[in-house]
């Protein structure tokens, strides 16, 4: 793949902004969407990238040509949401806890202990309180949740240390995403939350920087954590949904049809990938334990109660009130 820069991209989106107000027979040249990725290639979220990609390209007779930048090769997640933001990147995907550093109260829908599966989850699309955070996105970001897919159980993973209830978490140096509402988790187990980049997290792991993480198994296994890390807690403590999210000048811009176009492609891939990793989930933790971690599986109530008695409460002023508990209750 040609090395593709920040720099390139804001001079893409310029040509590509040029284009949508050119005259009709030159816009009938291809679109390019470029949709920046913080995962692996062989994870199914970037997967699922290249099926919408083959799809639309295939729909639209190449059209619309979608290109795929996994592994953080744009920037650190916060950097490609501000690239979506301010159009110089069409299309990225990220978790609701990361989002919310633009739009606060949708961090609701990556709280511990909101959902119950992925199938509960997955009615998050269509409720009005979703409903209401896309539009408030949208008019106050510039950007639009266009899909809402299923990441995974999260669970712990410790490098020395056998975590085998909450009271081993005291002054345990956890990594969390640069997300307040899990660093208000991670305290409410007596851990020090310890905010570190997901690029740069094997490393900090590999040099003791951190005691341990929390991800979903294919993540873990993706981007082969069970090297540095010896113990799974099977927490289940969030269940994630990232958000697929477009630049809402550049989504107006397409056409109605090749709106719908994307759209369906996004909703058949998405289908596909939650698919795959609700497989994988079932199989992983035989596969970690072949690498060599061991298995724990905690009181889960002992994880949820104390985090339970904390962090909505915490929250309630910037989610709504009552918004965690109409979540929870769909």
């Amino acid at each position: 793949m040609t090395k593709i820069t920040r720099r390139t991209i804001l001079a893409g989106s310029a040509a590509a902004g040029a284009l949508l107000g050119a005259p009709t027979i030159l816009r009938a040249q291809a679109t390019t969407i470029r949709w920046g990725e913080m995962l692996a290639p062989t994870h199914p979220q970037v997967q699922m990238v290249e099926r919408v990609a083959k799809e639309v390209k295939e729909k639209t007779s190449g059209r619309i040509d979608i290109q795929s930048f996994p592994n953080g090769q744009l920037g650190s997640g916060r950097d490609m949401m501000e690239a979506v933001t301010s159009g110089a990147l069409q299309m990225t995907t990220d978790g609701a806890g990361a989002l919310a550093a633009l739009l606060p109260q949708l961090s609701v829908i990556e709280s511990p202990y909101l959902w119950r599966d992925a199938a509960h989850m997955a009615k998050c699309a269509a409720s009005p309180q979703f409903a209401k955070m896309n539009e408030d996105m949208a008019a106050r970001r510039s950007m639009r949740m266009v899909a809402v897919t299923y990441y995974g159980k999260r669970h712990l993973t410790t490098g020395t240390k056998a975590v085998r209830s909450v009271g081993d978490m005291a002054g345990f140096k956890l990594r969390v995403p640069p997300v307040d509402v899990f660093r208000a988790m991670a305290e409410a187990w007596g851990a020090r939350a310890t905010p570190v980049n997901f690029n740069e997290l094997y490393l900090a792991l590999n040099q003791g920087a951190v005691d341990g993480q929390e991800n979903p198994l294919p993540t873990i296994h993706s981007a082969k954590l069970f090297e540095v890390q010896k113990f799974l807690v099977l927490t289940e403590h969030i269940i994630t949904p990232r958000l697929v999210v477009v630049n809402e000048g550049f989504w107006k811009g397409l056409r109605p049809a090749d709106r719908d176009i994307v759209q369906a492609a996004l909703a058949s891939a998405a289908a596909w990938q939650d698919k795959e990793l609700l497989g994988q989930e079932a199989s992983l933790i035989d596969t970690l334990k072949a690498a060599g971690m061991t298995v724990i599986t905690p009181d889960l109530a002992q994880f949820r109660d104390p985090v339970l008695a904390k962090v909505p409460a915490m929250f309630e002023e910037r989610w709504g009130k009552g918004t965690f508990d109409a979540l929870r209750s769909l």
